[in-house]
């Protein structure tokens, strides 16, 4: 059999290789009959690879990560194609791409069109879809989850689903039988932490003094380390610089997001604070910042009263 597995779900592909291998015996022996290629593999070494017999197995696994990525040229294909159909029996040949391939592309039509051949695109659940995701995840693992709890996870993670993956095995375990609420998503996981600093920059913006002053507080009330709270509000402010650098040469959020290696709702979410301040503005306040910081490290300065007066100075008309 051969296998082409594409997409951006890259996680779920991972699960999907797990629970194949898990059918062909034991782990054991089935790593020593694993062979591993990456990239711009010839046909030579996936020939040695596949054509090599088990040892004390049923089966031998190769598995081909990112070979089409590479784009090999229409020899490459047209001599992979004709050998892919006359693999040895006991071979299982899986490639593993990151992007969708063309439904046009030779090795899509062909593992459809063969017997011996299976192809899958894994896409990324987004919007209802990764809600219900989450909620299927936690019921899966014999927990409970509130559809509010799930959606306020899914919108602050994005679709990283090994991420994701993680948040909710920390939540099943702490919540157990029970139904884990929005204030344990808030509680565990570091993402919806960074969401709330989020909403903390948003009343700054806006000079909504009442808001951000109870937000802060909310902060010190939870056990959050003041000095952790700063690390977050400096790191804010200064991906908030370089967002609104990019927006302002006419970027949008899918661009700045690749530009600058960040999850695009964390991009989303700076593009629409940006607009709040001008580019000076974030200046002076990063400025501003690094006093606090000098001011706090000399002892000039305490860091929790330090922080108050920086969110009232920000937030005063």
């Amino acid at each position: 059999m051969f296998y082409l597995f594409h997409g951006k779900d890259t996680h779920s592909q991972k699960e999907t290789l797990a629970k194949l291998t898990a059918k062909l015996g034991d782990p054991a022996m089935l790593e020593l009959n694993t062979t591993q290629l990456e990239g711009a593999v010839s046909l030579s070494e996936l020939h040695r690879a596949c054509d090599a017999m088990p040892f004390l197995a049923k089966a031998r696994i190769v598995i081909v990560t990112g070979l089409f990525a590479t784009k090999p040229d229409t020899t490459f294909l047209k001599e992979l194609a004709a050998y892919l159909p006359n693999l040895p029996k006991t071979t299982r040949l899986v490639f593993m791409e990151s992007s969708a391939l063309s439904v046009k592309h030779r090795i899509v039509k062909l593992a459809e069109a063969e017997k011996t051949g299976f192809v899958k695109q894994f896409d990324l659940p987004e919007g209802g879809a990764l809600d219900r995701w989450v909620k299927q995840r936690v019921e899966g693992k014999n927990g409970r989850i509130s559809s509010h709890a799930a959606h306020i996870l899914a919108a602050n993670v994005g679709s990283d689903l090994g991420i994701l993956e993680n948040e909710i095995e920390k939540l099943v375990l702490y919540k157990g039988e029970e139904e884990i609420a929005v204030k344990d998503v808030g509680l565990l996981s570091p993402y919806a932490a960074e969401a709330s600093i989020f909403d903390l920059v948003d009343a700054i913006g806006s000079r909504n003094e009442k808001r951000a002053a109870i937000l802060l507080q909310q902060k010190f009330s939870e056990g959050t380390d003041p000095f952790y709270l700063f690390a977050m509000i400096i790191r804010q402010f200064r991906l908030m610089i370089q967002v609104k650098e990019l927006a302002d040469n006419d970027l949008r959020p899918p661009a700045i997001s690749k530009e600058l290696k960040m999850h695009s709702f964390v991009a989303g979410k700076l593009y629409q604070q940006a607009h709040q301040f001008s580019l000076p503005q974030l200046e002076q306040i990063y400025r501003h910042l690094l006093d606090i910081d000098v001011g706090v490290k000399t002892g000039k300065n305490e860091m929790t009263t330090a922080l108050n007066l920086l969110v009232a100075s920000l937030t005063a008309a």
